[in-house]
């Protein structure tokens, strides 16, 4: 076997034997067949709520096992086309090999992380919330790039996005913004981008040509089911009702369908304008409160688990995880993780891969060193 092959007929199965540990493979088929025979039970049923959650964990469980084997499948099938091609002389079909086996090693490599997303709502929908910092036409800049950045992401992930709110800004950019990112493993992917993030560039905006310094935050938080229940008190919950901007047509723009809701206990303020019908954008809202709240209680458990590992990963700057420099040098650069690159161009069109994984492993890293 060439070297070339077995270089990367190594890193497969090194990724494989991974995720069968983190599965703990025995135990899963177990539970697995445990699954499939519950599903069965005539009274499987007669509880819905229970029955929807056992039937994620079935799907989850298989669609994870389901990788491993289909993996393991094609590296046999191509280390044996590889050997007929080495045998025969053909570097054509030995050079498809090649290409077949760096495909599934970057295969194995995602599922191997995607392994480590076993948080209690790292599978679900979420959303996206986006809010530029002070310095006004500038900042809201960076907050529509930032906007672009997570829709061209999700748009190149497979993922569907949609626009649950957004005010412009006077001159540019936007005061603010929610997306709703729809697919597997949305959440468990989009919450290692929560944070502050730092724009230096040579603001368009200034007729000087001065280096301007912008930040904005990013949220993420999970779309929840109706098997979590989070109980909110109709007494705790302001609603304001107001008129949605931007073009959108004569109904959007002459009432006030636009809903934001204040939870005054926690202070957490949720605001939703992506229907005309004022109904609909007033249960998308509490939607998004009761997984505003549910995220918080996320953090709550998070942070007591990972006391002593965050102690060691003081990220400062009001929690900056990542600068995004275009002047007077090209760098993008995660403070959490060291991970940087010089394609700023590819990383603001939504190139995110590397940023994520890399926290992504830091953090579930932590959660083991927080747990021995």
């Amino acid at each position: 076997m060439r070297a070339d092959i077995a270089s990367l007929k190594t890193s497969i199965e090194q990724s494989v034997e991974l995720l069968r540990r983190r599965l703990d493979w025995d135990q899963a088929e177990a539970r697995l067949d445990e699954l499939n025979a519950r599903a069965e039970a005539p009274d499987f049923w007669n509880d819905a709520a229970r029955a929807q959650s056992l039937m994620r964990e079935r799907n989850a469980l298989d669609r994870q096992m389901t990788k491993v084997r289909e993996i393991e499948a094609e590296l046999a099938d191509t280390l044996e086309l590889a050997e007929l091609a080495d045998s025969e002389g053909d570097d054509d079909l030995y050079g498809e090999a090649v290409t077949a086996l760096k495909a599934l090693q970057e295969r194995a490599g995602r599922a191997e992380l995607e392994a480590l997303l076993s948080g209690e709502a790292d599978a679900n929908d979420c959303y996206v919330e986006i809010h530029p910092g002070a310095g006004g036409t500038e900042a809201q800049d960076w907050a529509a790039m930032l906007t672009r950045m997570y829709t061209r992401w999700a748009n190149a992930s497979g993922y569907k996005v949609e626009v649950i709110e957004e005010q412009a800004g006077e001159e540019a950019g936007l005061k603010s913004a929610t997306l709703l990112i729809k697919g597997e493993n949305a959440y468990g992917w989009l919450k290692t981008e929560a944070g502050v993030h730092r724009l230096v560039r040579i603001s368009p905006f200034d007729s000087s040509g001065r280096r301007h310094t912008s930040f904005a935050s990013v949220w993420v938080y999970p779309l929840i089911d109706d098997t979590i229940e989070i109980e909110i008190l109709d007494k705790d919950v302001r609603t304001d009702t107001f008129r949605a901007s931007g073009a959108g047509g004569q109904h959007v723009n002459k009432t006030d369908s636009a809903i934001r809701l204040t939870h005054e206990p926690t202070g957490i303020v949720v605001q939703c304008q992506a229907d005309r019908s004022q109904h609909k954008n007033r249960e998308t809202a509490w939607n998004m409160l009761r997984a505003r709240l549910y995220e918080l209680e996320l953090q709550k458990r998070e942070a007591a688990a990972q006391a002593e590992a965050d102690a060691k990963t003081d990220i400062g700057w009001g929690h900056q995880i990542r600068s995004y420099v275009l002047q007077p040098y090209q760098m993008v650069k995660d403070l959490r993780t060291s991970v940087e690159t010089s394609d700023t161009q590819g990383v603001l069109d939504g190139d995110l891969d590397a940023f994520m994984a890399a926290a992504l492993a830091a953090r579930v890293g932590g959660e083991e060193a927080a747990s021995s």
